[in-house]
């Protein structure tokens, strides 16, 4: 097979729990390092899938290899090479195919439940799961692009995925591991939002992290499964 092309655009924001998910499951992958200069590649025909991590920049930023990934996006969507995006990748994605990413209402950090939109795409894509606490981070937010379906929502925020095929874009993090979370704290105080309703202090992130993060993996594991059923093989 393959391997998985997966595409990091800050130090702290790498694969986390998704390359995990490949290894166990002997797909194999390789990392594009965009913060240390590297380009996205001109096509996506040398890979099975694509994979978009996060990062603090906004999609609308004029950066030197946006293009180059919106490109690189539409075209694996064209051949139908699975593409899977989170946070930042999610909003990449619905770039690329044509939907608008702007500000979100309030800034979503920390823990908090996210509920399935009913649809043929939800069972398809969770099963029998309706609603779980997936971790947060972003200020901005997607649109639907055309020709997708809408498959999760929060209180805070109206479009937290989006599945159109075999690709899936996400706005929540399920890859986050434990390190990840508390690097991330490390950094609250630079978002300059403090505690409310939709932004939790670092100690609050932390408290029972292991069983969140266990608890979370569950419906990973669900979304990641399904993303592989679509890699396309040689």
């Amino acid at each position: 097979m393959k391997p998985i092309a997966i595409f990091r655009h800050s130090p702290g924001e790498g694969p986390g729990y998704f390359a995990t998910f490949l290894d166990r499951h002997s797909v194999p992958w390789m990392l594009f390092k965009i913060d240390e200069g590297v380009l996205p590649p001109p096509t996506s025909d040398e890979f099975s899938g694509l994979c978009f991590m996060g990062g603090p920049m906004s999609v609308n930023d004029e950066l030197p290899w946006l293009p180059k990934t919106l490109s690189l996006i539409r075209d694996a969507v064209s051949k139908g090479i699975p593409v899977i995006g989170h946070c930042l990748g999610g909003q990449l994605m619905a770039k690329a195919l044509g939907g608008a990413v702007t500000t979100n209402p309030v800034k979503e950090i920390g823990w908090g439940e996210v509920q399935t939109i009913d649809s043929d795409a939800s069972a398809n894509w969770l099963g029998d799961t309706t609603r779980f606490t997936a971790f947060h981070w972003h200020g901005e937010t997607f649109d639907i692009p055309p020709g997708a379906t809408p498959l999760l929502k929060s209180l805070h925020c109206n479009n937290q995925a989006f599945v159109r095929g075999p690709h899936l874009g996400m706005q929540c993090h399920v890859e986050m591991t434990e390190t990840m979370i508390r690097s991330w704290c490390q950094q609250w105080s630079a978002e300059r939002a403090p505690a409310s309703d939709s932004v939790q202090a670092p100690e609050q992130m932390q408290e029972q992290m292991e069983s969140r993060i266990a608890a979370m993996r569950l419906v990973a594991d669900h979304l990641y499964r399904r993303w592989i059923k679509g890699l396309i093989s040689p």
